[in-house]
């Protein structure tokens, strides 16, 4: 059987092999990617939080155990949504790109976990199509920013707009 090689490019082939060359100005990566994160096998069979988890503990604060570090990984994408300037965004993979380690799915997975305490409406999907069960909260958002939206048809279900991609993409300059 024969199989087709995927197309990498110059940043994806320096992070398959372990280097980094031809970084973007402004953040630092260090330190090669944990293998926990770029996997979801670590998902399979694990129970949604119930009334036992530490987000539902109700004891005091002070008696709760501390919680794990963050990921350097994560500490860098989540650095890098807080630098995208209000009314721009950043793709997944362009987040990727930036920091020069992992992909798109490491950025979106670092995102679910720990992105509420940044602005995560402002780390998007390439399409432009707001983020599932979040896009009212994430419209006000764009709205109170000056993001560039294309708004949505009569035909479009709930009339939620999209992006305007081409507008609102942040270059990473200042």
């Amino acid at each position: 059987m024969m199989v087709a090689r995927r197309n990498v490019g110059r940043a994806a082939q320096g992070c398959l092999r372990g280097t980094r060359a031809g970084r973007r100005p402004g953040l630092t990566a260090a330190g090669p990617l944990s293998v926990a994160y770029g996997t979801m096998a670590h998902m399979h069979g694990s129970e949604p939080p119930g009334p036992s988890s530490p987000q539902h503990d109700l004891r005091d604060p002070s008696e709760l155990p501390e919680p794990p570090e963050l990921p350097d990984y994560a500490e860098r994408v989540l650095d890098a949504a807080e630098r995208i300037p209000p009314g721009r965004v950043l793709t997944y993979g362009d987040v990727a790109e930036w920091l020069e380690e992992g992909g798109p799915r490491q950025v979106g997975r670092v995102m679910a976990l720990y992105g509420a305490a940044v602005p995560w409406w402002r780390v998007v999907r390439a399409d432009g199509v707001l983020l599932a069960g979040h896009e009212l909260r994430a419209v006000e958002q764009y709205r109170a920013e000056g993001t560039p939206l294309r708004e949505a048809g009569r035909a479009t279900e709930g009339h939620i707009p999209r992006i305007d991609m081409r507008r609102a993409r942040w270059d990473g300059g200042d």
